[in-house]
C-alpha cells in the first residue's frame, strides 16, 4: 500500500453538516487522521439527514453518509470544564483544527485560536462560516441557499421564465469545503517550511463568487450585466441544449470551424454562408433564429446518434442523462471515483472517493462513516485518559 500524502498528520474536526465535513472528507481521504469532535447527545446533524428515516433513528443519516469516511468519532462536551482540558490535551496532539460554528462560538467555549495557538504553536486553525470572521455581515445565520441568493448565483441561473433559480445541490456548501481543504493544504506547507501554524478565515461567500469567472468580469470589466439564458451559452451559439428525436443533448460548437463542421454533419452547409449565421458574434445575438433551424434536423434523429456523429467531427455534444445514468456511465466506472466500503449495521455503501487520481500517493477510502462515538475509548486514551476516567466522563455526560 502506498504511502499517503497525509498520513501522520492529525486533524480535528468540530464541523458540522457539510461544508466543514466535506473539507476533511478530502484530508482523510488522502490519509489524515481525521477525529471528528461530537457533542455526546446526538452529534453532527447531519446523522439526523437524510430520505430513510431508520438511517436518521441510528443517527446515520445519508447526509451524515455522504463526506465522513475515513473518519474517527470521539464525543465530547467542550462546554464543560472536564471537556475542556481534554480538548486542549487534543489540541497538544493536533495539526490542524476545523471548525464552522458561527465566529464567536470558539472564542466564548475560551477556545479560539489565539489560546489554541499558545498551547499548540504548530497547529493551523480553520475557520469555515457563512461571512467570514468579521464585517457587518459576519454574525448573520448562513444556510447554502441564503448564500447562492446573496453571492449572485440564483441571479444568473434560469431564464426569463424562471429566475432567480438556485443550483440543484448545496454549491455553496461544497465550494466552502473545497476552498478549506485548499488553504489547509497550503498553511500545511508553509508549516513545512516555517515550523508555524496559522490560522485560516474561510467564507463560503468568498469561496463561491470567483467561480462565477468571466461572467463577473463581463461586469466588472465590460459593464454587461448577466442575461439569464437558461441552457444557452452566452459565448457562442449554437452552444446550449437541443431537442432530439428520443429527448436532449448538449452541443458546444464554440470555435469557427466546429460551426460551420456541425452543419455539414446535420445536413444545412448553406447556413454557413447565411449572413445571419456567417460569423460568431452575429449567431450570437441570431440564436433564436438558428435554434429552431437546427431542432427541425435534430428531432429526426435520436441522441445517441447525433453525440456519435458530432464528435467524430470534432463538434462537442453529449447526451443530458438523469443521475443514475450518469452515476453508472461507462467513464466513471472507468475511473472508479465510487468506491465500496461496508458499515457492519447497514450493509454495503456506494460513496464518492478522491476526486484527483495521483500516482505515487493514491487516495483511499478505507473505512464507513463512524458510528457517533465509536472511537472515543481509543482517542482519549491516547491522550492519557483511563478506563476508569473515561466511566467517570460518561456518568457526568461529558463524553
Amino acid at each position: 500500500m502506498s504511502k499517503q500524502i497525509l498520513s501522520g498528520v492529525r486533524v480535528l474536526d468540530l464541523t458540522n453538516v457539510l461544508s466543514g465535513p466535506f473539507a476533511t472528507l478530502h484530508l482523510a481521504l488522502l490519509g489524515a487522521e481525521v477525529i471528528k469532535i461530537e457533542n455526546p447527545k446526538d452529534g453532527d446533524l447531519a446523522r439526523k439527514l437524510g430520505v430513510m428515516p431508520a438511517l436518521n433513528e441510528q443517527l446515520m443519516g445519508t447526509s451524515f453518509l455522504a463526506q465522513n469516511a475515513n473518519k474517527k468519532s470521539v464525543t465530547l462536551n467542550t462546554k464543560t470544564p472536564e471537556g475542556k482540558e481534554i480538548f486542549k490535551k487534543l489540541v497538544k496532539t493536533a495539526d490542524v483544527l476545523v471548525e464552522n460554528f458561527r465566529p464567536d462560538v470558539m472564542g466564548r467555549l475560551g477556545l479560539g485560536y489565539a489560546t489554541l495557538a499558545q498551547i499548540n504553536p504548530r497547529l493551523v486553525y480553520c475557520s469555515i462560516s457563512g461571512f467570514g470572521q468579521t464585517g457587518p455581515d459576519a454574525f448573520k445565520p448562513a444556510y447554502d441557499q441564503i448564500i447562492q441568493g446573496l453571492s449572485g448565483v440564483m441571479d444568473i441561473n434560469g431564464d426569463e421564465r424562471l429566475n432567480p433559480l438556485r443550483a440543484g445541490f448545496p454549491v455553496c456548501d461544497t465550494v466552502g469545503g473545497l476552498n478549506a481543504a485548499f488553504a489547509i493544504m497550503a498553511a500545511l506547507f508553509h508549516r513545512e517550511r516555517s515550523g508555524k501554524g496559522q490560522l485560516i478565515d474561510i467564507a463560503m461567500i468568498d469561496s463561491i463568487m470567483p467561480l462565477m469567472g468571466w461572467v463577473a468580469a463581463n461586469l466588472l470589466i465590460a459593464g454587461q450585466k448577466p442575461v439569464p439564458m437558461g441552457n444557452d451559452n452566452f459565448t457562442a451559439a449554437p452552444s446550449g441544449t437541443f431537442k432530439t428525436k428520443d429527448g436532449y443533448m448538449n452541443v458546444a460548437a464554440n470555435k469557427q470551424e466546429q460551426w460551420e463542421s456541425l452543419c455539414d454533419v446535420v445536413g444545412v452547409p448553406e447556413l454557413k454562408t447565411d449572413q445571419r449565421f456567417e460569423k460568431r458574434d452575429i449567431r450570437k445575438k441570431n440564436r433564436k433564429l438558428l435554434t429552431p433551424l437546427l431542432e427541425d434536423k435534430f428531432t429526426q434523429r435520436p441522441t445517441a446518434e447525433w453525440v456519435d456523429l458530432l464528435n467524430a467531427k470534432d463538434v462537442p455534444s453529449g447526451a443530458i442523462l438523469n443521475l443514475e445514468a450518469a452515476l453508472n456511465q461507462p467513464q466513471i466506472k472507468h475511473r472508479a471515483i465510487l468506491k465500496d466500503v461496508t458499515e457492519k449495521g447497514i450493509g454495503n455503501l456506494k460513496l464518492f472517493g478522491l476526486a484527483a487520481q495521483f500516482s505515487d500517493t493514491p487516495g483511499e477510502l478505507n473505512a464507513p462513516p463512524p458510528r457517533l462515538s465509536a472511537h472515543t475509548a481509543e482517542v482519549l486514551a491516547g491522550v492519557g485518559i483511563t478506563e476508569a476516567e473515561l466511566a467517570a466522563l460518561k456518568e457526568k455526560k461529558v463524553i
